[in-house]
C-alpha cells in the first residue's frame, strides 16, 4: 500500500509545458530569483507524484526504519568493500539501492533531472521540480550564520533528525530539511546528488512554509522522447549517469 498525504499542492508554474531543453532554460531564467546562490532539481516521470520520500510513501512509519537499517546491515556487510561507520553512511547507502528511506535525492543539475522525468511511464505526464534549499530550510527553522549554507550529515544541528534520535524519543515534529552528503559512489558523483530529509512526519517538502520555495513543470507524454533524443546529443545518457558495467551493456543494445 502507497501512502500519500494530504496536502494542498502549490499553484506555482504548474501550468507551464516544458517541450524542449530550450524551453526549460528560458523558464529557469524567468522564474529562479536573481542572485540565488542554491538551485536543486527532482524529476518525476509521474507528474501526480508528490515530493515524498520512499519510507513515507511506501511503509507511512519512521519507527520501521530501525528495522531496515538492522536488517540491511545484516545482509549487507559481507558484499560490501567498505563497511560503513555512521547510520548516516548506512542510510545512503541504503537509499543507493533502492530501500525504503526518509531522503529524497535531488541533482544542481536540471538536465539531469530531466533524464529522470522522461526515462519511465512514457504515457504519463512529468514533473521537473525546483527546489530553493535555503529557503525550505529557512521554512524550517533551519538559519545557519552563513546564509547560503547547506548542513551536511556531520553538522550538529541535523542531530535531530538522525536514525538514533527518531528511535529514542516519539514526541518531536520537524519539517524537511535539505543537507549535503559526501559524494562517495561514481553515481551520486555523476548525478551531481543532493539530499532532503523529513522528519517523523511524511510531510511533503513543497508543502512547508506556503510552498514559495518549491514548484514544478509539466512535460507532457507526447514530448518524452524528443526531449529526451535533446538530452543524448548533449550528453546526458544513462552510461553518464549510471558509470557502471549494466550501463554499458544497456548502451551497446541500443546503438546497434
Amino acid at each position: 500500500m502507497v501512502f500519500w498525504p494530504r496536502f494542498p499542492m502549490p499553484e506555482k508554474h504548474e501550468d507551464v509545458v516544458i517541450d524542449s531543453v530550450a524551453s526549460l532554460l528560458g523558464r529557469l531564467q524567468t522564474d529562479i530569483p536573481q542572485n540565488t546562490k542554491h538551485v536543486w532539481y527532482r524529476g518525476h516521470a509521474d507528474f501526480r507524484w508528490a515530493l515524498v520520500p520512499s519510507l513515507g510513501r511506501k511503509i507511512g512509519r519512521v519507527k520501521a526504519e530501525a528495522y531496515l537499517i538492522k536488517k540491511f546491515r545484516q545482509n549487507a556487510t559481507l558484499l560490501m568493500n567498505h563497511t560503513p561507520t555512521t547510520e548516516w553512511e548506512w542510510l545512503f547507502i541504503m537509499q543507493h539501492h533502492g530501500v525504503p528511506t526518509r531522503l529524497l535525492d535531488w541533482t544542481e543539475s536540471p538536465l539531469v533531472a530531466l533524464y529522470f522525468a522522461l526515462m519511465e511511464k512514457p504515457k504519463n505526464d512529468g514533473a521537473l521540480w525546483v527546489l530553493l534549499p535555503t529557503e525550505l530550510n529557512a521554512h524550517s527553522k533551519i538559519k545557519p550564520e552563513y546564509s547560503s549554507d547547506i548542513p551536511s550529515v556531520d553538522d550538529p544541528v541535523i542531530a535531530n533528525y538522525s536514525p538514533k534520535t527518531l528511535v529514542g524519543e516519539a514526541s518531536s515534529r520537524l519539517d524537511p530539511i535539505a543537507i549535503l552528503a559526501p559524494r562517495n559512489t561514481p553515481r551520486i558523483q555523476a548525478q551531481l546528488g543532493v539530499f532532503t530529509i523529513m522528519h517523523r512526519d511524511p510531510n511533503p517538502v513543497d508543502g512547508i512554509g506556503g510552498g514559495s520555495h518549491a514548484w514544478k513543470y509539466r512535460i507532457p507524454k507526447k514530448d518524452k522522447v524528443t526531449l529526451m533524443n535533446e538530452l543524448t546529443l548533449l550528453g546526458i545518457t544513462q552510461f553518464s549517469l549510471f558509470p557502471e558495467l549494466p550501463s554499458i551493456g544497456s548502451m551497446l543494445v541500443q546503438s546497434l
